[in-house]
């Protein structure tokens, strides 16, 4: 456990859920309840090495509420993991799913190990072995606990799961939907690689959008020609970065662990991830200043910066500094309960991480549909619409006598496919759960910011659900 930091992960997201709860209507014994882990496995389990020797590996899986079934929530393989931050994860999934409508509760799971310093063979042998104690103690199922990846782990790790799992229940027909993050052709959704980074860049557009924000913050309407600082070039990152770039705002600066680079006519992030892959760095990239330190680029004038890396990043320290005037926590808990207050003073908004990167668990329940329902998206209705649509544009030129180019014909004919399905399902989602947090924040002046309002709305939602499902005897 982290007891040399000042509070442990899990207290801070406590002290955050405790903030928000003053302004909820529920009483103490509920809350007590919403904020409480229900089920924590912490397990041992020795594998053989390539070198033969035996390690002892540590493992957990937290599934934090049940408030709805099944529980959901990724794997991380880090050397970090540990008991604490396995619950604050878990707890922070509650919340995510709530805000965004996803009906699940909050699980997640770690394994403490390097993946760096282990073959993928290795790495194989852990992921099954993994698998194999959930499944004996029950805390994996497509209607109990769904895993997913995350820090460490992507879509061969979840089709190692995929596969145990399926082994060790010979028959059972929904054993696809066991886990989320597989490959498509393991029973994967298409679309769920750019989720979290598409989600990300949805919820701060909608905010954009918002004509008396906007007004607040002394910016115009929209997120075009708004400059953006993004820290992490990893998936999500990457992604943030790109779809900002592709809707017209300027990425000027891209921070990575070696450093960080800046550009004020704006970089873009496809170059650079090249360029990286080529040279190993981000460092020297043409046409671009380098500073000095990766954490510099934290400080730098702009409209939106976009932490999409690691936790803590700003603290009580460095965030008198900061000068966005949009901060969007695309990474878990970037900013510490200090960073907030100093921001919250500031009039800077923070749009937090809790529902701002649900992309991924979106999509994930997308996946997870799809594998329940065994069909693809847009399989059963792409054709019928393309020939209506063909029938409707073939009837509007013969009665105009004009034709439409080709470009608009071809978009115009266009049926749904699964990847357009997954991202017009997500966007929704997004432009719902900000307007929703909004509301909350606008309807009661006493809200300090962004962070507690999404808050709120989580434990009314859960809270919703604990008072109907009427478990109290």
């Amino acid at each position: 456990m982290s007891e040399h930091k000042p509070y442990s992960f899990f207290h801070s997201v406590e002290r955050s859920f405790d903030k928000a709860a003053k302004f909820t209507k529920w009483e103490k014994g509920l809350l007590e309840q919403i904020k409480a882990c229900n089920s924590i496995y912490s397990m041992r389990f020795p594998v053989k090495m390539d070198d033969g020797r035996i390690e002892v590996i540590e493992a957990y899986r937290v599934q934090h509420s049940q408030h709805k079934s099944p529980c959901k929530g990724g794997i991380r393989f880090s050397d970090e993991v540990n008991q604490d931050e396995v619950m604050a994860l878990a707890s922070l999934m509650t919340y995510k799913c709530a805000i965004v409508n996803v009906p699940f509760g909050g699980g997640k799971g770690g394994i403490k190990i390097n993946p760096r310093n282990h073959s993928a063979y290795e790495l194989e042998k852990i992921t099954r072995r993994y698998t194999a104690e959930l499944v004996k103690k029950n805390f994996i199922g497509p209607g109990i606990d769904v895993p997913a990846p995350d820090y460490g782990t992507g879509e061969r790790e979840m089709a190692w799961i995929v596969d145990t799992y399926a082994s060790l229940k010979p028959g059972e027909i929904d054993a696809a939907g066991c886990v989320t993050g597989k490959p498509v052709t393991q029973g994967g959704v298409r679309g769920r690689k750019e989720a979290t980074g598409l989600g990300v860049f949805f919820g701060i557009r909608e905010v954009c959008n918002m004509p008396d924000v906007m007004k607040k913050l002394g910016l115009t309407v929209g997120v075009e020609g708004k400059t953006v600082v993004v820290q992490g070039l990893g998936n999500v990152g990457y992604h943030s970065a790109k779809f900002f770039r592709e809707a017209g705002s300027k990425v000027v600066a891209i921070a990575e662990y070696e450093g960080a680079i800046f550009n004020a006519n704006g970089l873009n992030e496809e170059e650079v991830f090249q360029y990286r892959k080529k040279t190993g760095s981000i460092l020297n990239f043409p046409g671009a200043t380098i500073l000095a330190k990766s954490t510099d680029a934290l400080e730098l004038e702009c409209d939106i910066l976009i932490p999409a890396a690691l936790e803590n990043v700003i603290n009580g320290e460095n965030a008198p500094r900061v000068k966005a005037k949009i901060i969007g926590e695309a990474a878990n808990g970037p900013l510490t309960p200090e960073a907030d207050e100093i921001f919250s003073a500031k009039g800077i908004l923070v749009v937090p991480d809790m529902y701002l990167n649900a992309g991924g668990v979106t999509v994930s329940y997308f996946e997870w549909l799809k594998n329940l329902s065994h069909v693809r998206y847009g399989r059963m209705e792409k054709r019928f619409t393309e020939n209506m649509n063909n029938h409707i544009l073939g009837q509007i030129e013969e009665l105009t006598g004009k034709q439409v180019t080709d470009k608009e014909r071809s978009f115009i004919l266009h049926g749904p496919e699964e990847v357009d399905l997954v991202h017009s399902g997500l966007e929704e989602t997004m432009i719902t759960a900000t307007r929703e947090i909004m509301e909350i924040w606008k309807s009661n002046p006493e809200i300090p910011d962004m962070r507690t309002a999404a808050y709120v709305c989580a434990i009314n939602k859960v809270g919703t659900s604990y008072a109907e499902l009427g478990i109290f005897p």
